[in-house]
């Protein structure tokens, strides 16, 4: 797989109003173990549409991995122009400092937004572009990320895609593997 599109659930439907969330560090790790790993296996394009949540976290982990990775490449395709301009200044200043840094940056549709067929369209174009999709969902809980995810379906039925998922049970795993981990610690120094 040299492309994957990375995408999944916008920070307010996680429930997540503030960039230090703990839960943020343990989906970014998700990110990255998946991330590395294709990576290792030749990964050198990611893409993403710039949207709030698990997009832009991806983004940073790739920031981070490109120290590793040096072939790495990010690309945000945003779905229309000046998606953020109608977000909270602070917002704002995150989204810029994540998309400064892409190796390439535009949007599908030239246009501002006008209609939610520029999101269908940015999901349709991003996928066919990708030789895979990273995405976290679960579908228990459906939200924005069902809609790639059907399309996905659909693509990987006849082979044209990888549909690759994290889901919350890939979390929970994290998590518990911190905690333990964290428990071994203190053992070590209530030992020492």
């Amino acid at each position: 797989m040299k492309i994957v599109t990375v995408s999944g659930y916008k920070a307010h439907e996680l429930g997540i109003f503030d960039q230090n969330h703990i839960a943020i560090t343990y989906i970014k790790k998700a990110l990255e173990n998946r991330l590395r790993a294709l990576c290792e296996n030749g990964l050198e394009w990611v893409l993403i549409s710039g949207q709030l949540g698990v997009e832009l976290w991806a983004a940073e982990v790739v920031y981070t991995l490109k120290s590793e990775f040096s072939e790495l490449k990010i690309a945000i395709l945003t779905p229309y122009l000046q998606q953020e301009s109608h977000w909270k200044e602070e917002t704002q200043q995150y989204y810029q400092s994540i998309t400064e840094r892409a190796d390439f940056i535009d949007s599908i549709s030239k246009r501002p937004y006008e209609h939610p067929k520029q999101l269908m369209q940015k999901n349709q174009f991003l996928l066919q572009k990708s030789d895979g999709l990273l995405l976290f969902y679960d579908e228990e809980n459906q939200g924005s990320p069902r809609y790639m995810f059907e399309i996905a379906k659909k693509m990987e039925y006849n082979r044209e895609i990888e549909l690759l998922l994290i889901t919350a049970y890939d979390i929970n795993e994290i998590i518990h593997e911190e905690q333990m981990l964290t428990a071994m610690d203190h053992e070590n120094i209530d030992e020492n």
